[in-house]
């Protein structure tokens, strides 16, 4: 492994982080689940600065997929032999795990202890603090996305979905089995939670909602494609894409779908959308294989601004971070635009093909390679 430091912004990016107010420091603005919360909305009140420049990049020695979460100052992530790695906001590893096989998927964080599924369908249970597994539970089919966690019939569960067509809800602590919904096809991105409702969409295009109060579904949907990805929600408004182009908006009320409509219709000319979106109070920012990330107005779906990206465009989603967007495209090329206005502020070619989205802490964010190199930004030092 090797750690590349770039002195310097990394001093006045570490003062940043530790100061209180008006500054986020890194235990306030933790970045525990993929997509940053339990609706999976892809929004930080990180306040990122207007210049920006690599403060340092740690290379490990295996490829992944997996995008990185940050906990008490560490970020965490696991690479395609199953090994998590932990390195710290000075770019040095402090935690290594081994789970001796192959993931694909990203971890989350809950009161000390790492959720991740794996490519052999077990759903694990990490201590950080023992570095021990607490538990495992089986499933008939890999595990591509990252779990969730929210209540179940009354108790804490970790609620995702594995290629053998079923969505699970287990019991947090124990890793008992509380419920289980059967799908028609394979389930490849993260449930989204919202309250007591769970929004889960599969590769059999239907979009369902469960009640985690009752455990039962209580509507369901068939788009007009497969969902790739996950659904974003915020409020009762539940934003999906599916793999022909198609972008789709849902109202949502006491676990029923109550208004319904598409801000992005599929055309031949226009690109499949395989991220997930992101959504800031005004906007949702969703990036196509067409090469751009398009701001739509969530009020009346118009296109307020699309951006052409360098380079092809991948399963990476963007993040919003108030008044700026970043996005990776596969390629590698990472970009940070002013949200208003699409205008490009930061660019910077990582050389090395990117799929994870990033994560957003302190006055900074991260960003993982398809090679397993984590990149940091922060301020520039002047």
């Amino acid at each position: 492994m090797k750690k590349i430091l770039y002195s310097a912004g990394l001093m006045l990016f570490m003062v940043c982080c530790k100061k209180n107010g008006s500054e986020q420091n890194l235990n306030s603005s933790d970045w525990t689940i993929f997509r940053g919360d339990a609706g999976l909305k892809g929004y930080s009140d990180v306040q990122l600065p207007d210049k920006l420049q690599l403060l340092w990049a740690y290379k490990s020695d295996s490829r992944t997929s997996s995008s990185p979460v940050i906990s008490k100052n560490t970020v965490y992530w696991c690479d395609k032999r199953g090994k998590i790695i932990g390195v710290d906001i000075q770019g040095t590893k402090v935690f290594e795990y081994d789970f001796a096989t192959a993931v694909e998927a990203s971890p989350i964080i809950s009161d000390s202890m790492l959720y991740i599924g794996r490519i052999d369908g077990l759903m694990s249970a990490l201590s950080l603090s023992q570095k021990d597994t607490v538990w495992n539970f089986e499933t008939m089919g890999q595990i591509s996305a990252s779990p969730n966690i929210g209540v179940f019939e009354g108790r804490e569960a970790v609620v995702f979905g594995s290629y053998d067509n079923i969505l699970y809800c287990l019991e947090k602590s124990s890793g008992k089995l509380i419920s289980r919904f059967e799908s028609d096809y394979y389930i490849n991105g993260a449930v989204a939670v919202t309250g007591k409702y769970f929004v889960s969409g599969g590769c059999d295009a239907w979009l369902k909602i469960i009640d985690g109060e009752s455990g039962s579904v209580t509507d369901s949907l068939l788009l007009d494609a497969y969902i790739p990805a996950s659904a974003a929600i915020d409020g009762n408004e539940c934003y999906v894409a599916d793999h022909s182009g198609n972008v789709y908006v849902f109202e949502i009320e006491e676990g029923k779908i109550v208004n319904q409509r598409k801000i992005i219709t599929a055309t031949d000319s226009e690109g499949s959308f395989v991220s997930v979106p992101a959504l800031s109070k005004s906007t949702v920012y969703i990036l196509s294989d067409d090469r751009n990330l398009y701001a739509l107005d969530r009020k009346t779906g118009l296109t307020r601004w699309k951006y052409l990206q360098k380079g092809i465009s991948g399963e990476s989603s963007p993040l919003v971070c108030r008044d700026k967007v970043i996005s990776c495209s596969r390629t590698g090329i990472v970009s940070v635009l002013d949200a208003e206005t699409g205008k490009l502020i930061f660019e910077y070619d990582a050389g090395e093909q990117i799929t994870a989205s990033p994560a957003a802490s302190g006055n900074g964010f991260y960003v993982l390679t398809n090679k397993g190199t984590l990149l940091c930004f922060g301020r520039v030092h002047e």
